[in-house]
């Protein structure tokens, strides 16, 4: 089979596409033959080796995994002994390292579920890490309510435009941040109300929020709590920092602040529940939800999808078709 490889860090330059091994499917393991994988910030910065204090557990001079891609759905070819839930043929999708190859294995149990009815298997690609990441943060960390006012910072990226409809879904008010070409995408994705930043900084609006979630770490943490309500919640998925600690500077300055504030201010990863993302099926099966993809690119152009990635300008998601 082939698959993407990197044995250093830099631009995506180190990537090269390799014939390899097919993975062996131990007894409670499913292969699934991939069909479409998609791209996250992770991927870059896992090839990066950035921030640099990601190398202490990934690797200080080189990666000590040498596989990227997180995002995939395909066909199951094969099952291990013990595997009842799924069979030969089965469409799935699956957050799982190293998609970005022909053939991936993975417990049965663990991040990999039946694709929705309804969605391509490019769109069922994009949904793992980003569909999870909005998810969790508006239904675990933010608890969104019904009647809730959120405001998503970065509307029109990956998470973001999960974000928005799922916010919808659970009843809330949604207000989306975005570029100016991107407000008529916002807008259909549902957003009630829409902040161009071009134009407008969201914290400079005047409005209060029960809930925001911040994809872009542009703005003072100070600067954010002052569009909360007293109680609201920010929850910080991304951010801007120096190339030491990265985003962990503000994620630690924000947990710090938290202490002494009734405002929450809340940092999460996303982890791979199955009763998360079978409830993401439900959304994806009602038609609440629909995953945007951007561009495509083959399996052979993974450095360029991820340099596209890399550069901001994405809207929704990009996929990659194997």
């Amino acid at each position: 089979m082939k698959g993407i490889r990197y044995y250093a860090y830099g631009s995506s330059d180190v990537l090269t596409l390799q014939d390899l091994e097919m993975p062996a499917v131990g007894d409670d393991d499913v292969l699934v033959r991939v069909r479409a994988a998609s791209v996250n910030p992770l991927d870059w910065h896992m090839m990066r080796g950035s921030p640099y204090i990601t190398r202490a557990q990934g690797g200080l001079t080189r990666p000590k995994t040498n596989t990227l891609g997180f995002d995939l759905a395909g066909q199951v070819e094969a099952v291990g002994s013990n595997v009842t839930t799924f069979h030969v043929g089965d469409e799935v999708f699956a957050l799982r390292q190293g998609a970005f190859a022909e053939y991936v294995t993975m417990p049965h149990d663990s991040g990999v579920q039946k694709k929705p009815t309804g969605l391509t298997l490019e769109q069922a690609a994009s949904v793992p890490v980003a569909a999870l990441t909005a998810y969790q943060a508006l239904r675990h960390h933010g608890r969104l309510q019904p009647g809730h006012r959120l405001l998503v910072n970065g509307a029109a990226g990956g998470v973001g435009t999960f974000a928005v409809q799922i916010g919808k879904a659970l009843g809330a008010e949604v207000t989306g941040v975005c570029s100016s070409r991107n407000v008529g995408l916002v807008r259909d994705l549902g957003a009630d109300h829409i902040i161009d930043y071009n134009k407008e900084k969201f914290i400079h609006s005047g409005q209060r929020y029960d809930v925001v979630l911040d994809n872009v770490g542009n703005h003072p943490l100070l600067a954010c709590r002052r569009v909360l309500t007293p109680r609201g919640t920010l929850l910080l998925n991304s951010g801007t920092g120096n190339g030491l600690l990265g985003p962990l500077a503000r994620v630690l300055r924000g947990l710090t602040l938290s202490m002494f504030v009734r405002q929450r201010l809340v940092f999460f990863v996303a982890s791979p529940k199955q009763d998360d993302l079978a409830a993401l099926c439900d959304l994806f099966e009602s038609g609440k939800v629909t995953p945007v993809i951007d561009r495509t690119y083959p399996l052979s152009e993974v450095p360029e999808a991820i340099s596209y990635l890399e550069r901001g300008h994405a809207r929704g998601k990009v996929v990659i078709t194997v």
